[in-house]
């Protein structure tokens, strides 16, 4: 016999059940290019809850996103679909030069067993009622290249605006953040709303962004996991990449105090770390594609050390990486972290110009007929830096 209150008492639970509001997966930021190059280009982002993602790609051939079913490249680690908030997909096998156009997916995981799963809701960048976000790939052919180069803002986002403005941003071909954008890495949301959410506003989802390591990276709780989030399916935060004329080398220059200073706690390994990073960049200066480059500019967040009142981490800067770049053609080194605007165009012991840019300055650059121009301008928009320099 049927039990009736059971049973009604049973609907009515469903019925309830049925009406709540359905939390449905959200992309809460990005997606922000990383390691974009002739060949490939990584795109992270981050959803609100544990999910798989992918990328959807296609080409700028003028058809509607929707016309086929597009290649899906998944977020994977040893063949597993990561499961995770945070997704960083690597797509590989691009063309030089060429434009492409994507969509970010997320689906929520809700269970994960042995042998079973559980998936939830759905969340994509929409291509439905805007264009698809798009990327061109670097082109070493490029006769032009032109760059932007924001360092210590120190989680002031609001510099953004003026320095996009001053240094015409929008018509740029990428940008560099040569480190200290933040305070400290000591939580996700720091990350994210600190900067990079204004970033991916103005530029970041769809303008190559370069991202260089300053020493306030190095610090905080999150900060061992900053490779996830910058140059994540990388090896190392020291790179190379190449735009037209200009062979751009980053380099990480840790931190600015000795290992085992107590602000540290125990934490830090830098020294070890920039002694493999020369053997690195020993490599990288003996390479083909650097010789045959016109133009040569290295990115570092800390300068090396100019005189006796220099810190450890401009001496190692000095000891390990100026004996490597004095041996072959540099164009131009451009530092941060003094929040000091300088220019060393014939350091003692360096056999190129130096330029530090400041906390409250905007550094920009373009080729243009056998010249590198460098320019800086203050957040009153006033060029305070305007330089020449001939390829060779």
């Amino acid at each position: 016999m049927v039990n009736v209150s059971k049973l009604t008492m049973g609907v009515a639970f469903f019925l309830l059940w049925s009406f709540l509001p359905v939390q449905a997966i959200k992309i809460l930021h990005g997606p922000y290019l990383q390691n974009v190059n002739e060949h490939e280009a990584t795109i992270v982002w981050e959803s609100d809850v544990n999910s798989i993602g992918w990328i959807e790609l296609c080409p700028n051939d003028g058809t509607n996103f929707y016309a086929t079913e597009r290649p899906r490249y998944y977020d994977t680690g040893i063949g597993i679909k990561r499961d995770s908030r945070l997704h960083a997909v690597r797509l590989t096998g691009l063309q030089p030069g060429t434009t492409y156009r994507y969509r970010v997916y997320s689906q929520e995981v809700k269970d994960r067993g042995a042998y079973s799963s559980l998936f939830g809701y759905f969340a994509a960048t929409d291509v439905f009622s805007k264009d698809p976000l798009r990327f061109t790939t670097l082109d070493t052919s490029k006769p032009e290249t032109s760059f932007v180069v924001i360092n210590d803002l120190h989680e002031r986002d609001s510099l953004f605006l003026p320095y996009a403005k001053y240094s015409n941003l929008d018509q740029r071909d990428m940008v560099i953040f040569n480190g200290d954008m933040m305070n400290s890495f000591r939580a996700d949301s720091v990350y994210f709303k600190g900067f990079m959410d204004t970033a991916v506003k103005l530029f970041a989802s769809e303008k190559p962004l370069y991202y260089v390591r300053g020493n306030h990276e190095t610090r905080g709780a999150m900060a061992e996991y900053f490779h996830d989030y910058t140059c994540p399916r990388q090896s190392q935060l020291y790179f190379t990449w190449q735009q037209g004329p200009v062979f751009f080398i980053a380099l990480d220059t840790g931190e600015d105090k000795p290992d085992d200073d107590i602000e540290y706690y125990g934490f830090n390994q830098y020294d070890a770390y920039r002694s493999e990073e020369a053997k690195w960049l020993q490599e990288v200066v003996n390479s083909e594609a650097y010789k045959k480059a016109k133009y040569h500019v290295v990115i570092a967040h800390i300068p090396p050390a100019m005189d006796k009142s220099a810190w450890h981490g401009e001496i190692e800067v000095r000891q390990k990486f100026i004996p490597i770049l004095n041996d072959v053609r540099v164009d131009l080194m451009i530092c941060a972290h003094t929040h000091r605007f300088s220019y060393h165009p014939h350091a003692e012991g360096i056999n190129f110009p130096l330029v530090i840019n400041s906390n409250n300055s905007v550094l920009y650059g373009e080729t243009n007929n056998g010249q590198l121009t460098v320019k800086i301008s203050d957040l009153k928009g006033k060029v305070i830096f305007n330089e020449t320099y001939s390829s060779k």
